[in-house]
């Protein structure tokens, strides 16, 4: 495999589907990427927003869903505690598996790291078979590759089993 300038790159994924005090889940989203500099971590690329039915319950109200490629000097474990730590900040409720929420962040790559870091696995287990995850990263990074089967993100969007209806909303 040849190296790319995206086998570095630390993808995260960001989802909302409850505004909180916000006018709009965009609000939400766009106010938690301006902590994400306060966090130590810099924003290099960032998709379109992408709207998509809940999942797995497509009852609850529909998602925005968005990724962002950043730059930062902490390891794995210590951007997932700031993921978390602004996550927290908008609300966040982690009792419920795939409840409604006000955020999500996910820690989808960390450059090519594989494996189980202290229970956060890298890359994330299940975004390869999200739209709403490949979507947006095949959109500013279609040549990134998937640390584990070396496919693009333009090839897995292509392949994804969730989220089919995941589409690109609006340019951020």
């Amino acid at each position: 495999m040849n190296a790319s300038k995206w086998d570095e790159a630390v993808v995260i994924a960001l989802g909302s589907n409850l505004k909180g005090p916000f006018a709009s889940t965009r609000e939400l989203l766009e106010a938690a990427l301006a902590r994400f500099e306060g966090e130590a971590m810099m924003i290099a690329h960032r998709s379109s927003w992408w709207r998509s039915d809940a999942w797995p319950d497509p009852s609850a109200p529909p998602f925005l869903n968005g990724v962002v490629i950043v730059e930062t000097e902490m390891g794995p474990r210590q951007t997932l505690a700031a993921l978390h730590r602004i996550e927290a900040a908008f609300g966040r409720d982690r009792h419920v598996p795939n409840a409604p929420r006000t955020l999500d962040l996910d820690l989808i790559a960390y450059g090519r790291k594989v494996g189980d870091f202290d229970s956060l696995m890298l890359p994330h287990p299940r975004a390869a078979e999200r739209r709403f995850v490949m979507g947006p990263l095949a959109e500013i990074a279609p040549a990134w590759r998937h640390p584990v089967t070396g496919e693009e993100a333009g090839v897995l969007v292509e392949n994804c089993e969730v989220g089919l209806d995941a589409t690109a909303s609006a340019r951020a």
